[in-house]
């Protein structure tokens, strides 16, 4: 049976500039993290790697990722830390200087585990800050937040393309200068955070607890939300990973010209994220998230067996529908545990990062032992996962 809760009340006055500034910030950061996965081919080809190696490798970053991101989201909801933002980005500096000299696989497998560490710092906070500038817009503000991140993970592969690919592995370091002036940024920020005192005393009580919900039933709908990230991420690694190569293998494209048609599907999903959380705050975050995993296998199931035309078109159509249920995901779980934003940006950020790695990696050695079309194959069923969305309880506009 359908059970019908309150949505939580809308505090007053978004903080725009904050909240573009942390947009921006997170756009800064995960266009650092994607440089990794588009200079595959160059890694592949310097240090002789196959597709097992290269799961492994973004295996170690998100891996890195996902495990310490819910660890320090639960830290930081009991004492928030407004100045590990820049800490977090010092890291991804580190890391980026990592893999522009490495010698061996072994120290890139080190950078990738900088990369994730920077990471799993930065998320936490930084969404939180998102939800305090949000002004009760929770979808609207972790949309926002969320396109930077995308936008960024989408210059990934132009950059590679017109920079990396043709000065080569060590001009990497060249973007430690973006990092920095994220560094910048990101005090300033922890200041206005400092400033507004919720540095001083979390917010344990934000929001409206949902109501008629058992923590069994709350238990429930926290899984169905992880089989979800699960379907949607693992899907996405067969693009962020495995992309490039599924070009070049089947349409014979240059590795260039196959970056870009990364770069395009990497933006539908950008635009996918501007969509979702606004769409969310109208009409409801269980329609959205259902729409979107769901509603997406029909293009899925059709992408291994279309030409490139047809497999660009579908790949924005799958980026752009598939991307709009992220930041829905997080917004529901944050209603579901009121006052406990960093505790689910952490574990949810760090899920979707855990998952992509698994993902890669699996994928990886499965796409060794088979062939790249045979994961795309396997892959275009995930989204069936999707609709275990029915059995989540219904927030504030889905019960009209």
């Amino acid at each position: 049976m359908t059970q019908t809760i309150t949505a939580p009340s809308r505090a007053s006055g978004t903080a725009a500039p904050v909240l573009g500034a942390i947009s921006f910030c997170h756009l800064l950061n995960d266009m650092l993290q994607s440089l990794l996965p588009a200079v595959y081919p160059i890694l592949k080809g310097g240090f002789d790697l196959n597709f097992g190696q290269i799961g492994i490798l973004t295996l170690t970053y998100q891996v890195t990722a996902s495990l310490l991101q819910p660890l320090i989201g639960l830290y930081t909801d009991r004492r928030p830390q407004p100045f590990s933002l820049p800490i977090g980005m010092m890291f991804t500096l580190l890391g980026l200087v990592t893999l522009a000299l490495a010698p061996s696989y072994t120290v890139l497998l080190a950078g990738a585990a900088l990369l994730g560490t920077g990471s799993s710092i930065f998320h936490p906070e930084s969404s939180r800050i998102a939800r305090l500038a949000s002004g009760g817009r929770h979808g609207l503000a972790q949309s926002v937040f969320q396109v930077g991140g995308n936008f960024g993970q989408a210059l990934g592969p132009l950059l590679a393309a017109f920079f990396v690919l043709p000065r080569g592995r060590a001009s990497i370091a060249w973007f430690g200068f973006a990092a920095v002036l994220g560094m910048a940024i990101l005090s300033l920020l922890g200041r206005w955070y400092q400033a507004n005192g919720h540095a001083k005393r979390p917010a344990r009580n934000v929001g409206t607890a949902p109501l008629g919900l058992s923590t069994r039933r709350v238990t429930l709908s926290l899984a169905v939300l992880v089989a979800l990230i699960f379907s949607k991420f693992f899907y996405l690694a067969s693009f962020t990973s495995y992309y490039i190569f599924y070009l070049i293998q089947r349409f014979h494209l240059g590795v260039q010209a196959a970056q870009v048609d990364l770069f395009i599907f990497m933006a539908a999903s950008a635009a996918g994220t501007v969509i979702g959380g606004p769409v969310g705050d109208r009409i409801g975050r269980k329609r959205v998230i259902w729409g979107s995993i769901a509603g997406v296998l029909p293009f899925t199931l059709a992408l291994p067996y279309v030409g490139l035309s047809a497999t660009i078109g579908l790949s924005v159509i799958i980026g752009l529908v598939l991307s709009s249920a992220f930041a829905a995901i997080v917004v529901y779980a944050q209603e579901l545990l009121p006052g406990r934003v960093g505790t689910v940006s952490g574990l949810f950020f760090g899920l979707a990062f855990g998952m992509g790695g698994l993902g890669a990696a699996v994928l990886g050695v499965l796409a060794d032992h088979t062939s790249i079309g045979f994961v795309y194959h396997v892959c275009s069923f995930l989204p069936l996962i999707g609709l275990t969305a029915a059995f989540l309880p219904n927030f504030g506009r889905e019960s009209l």
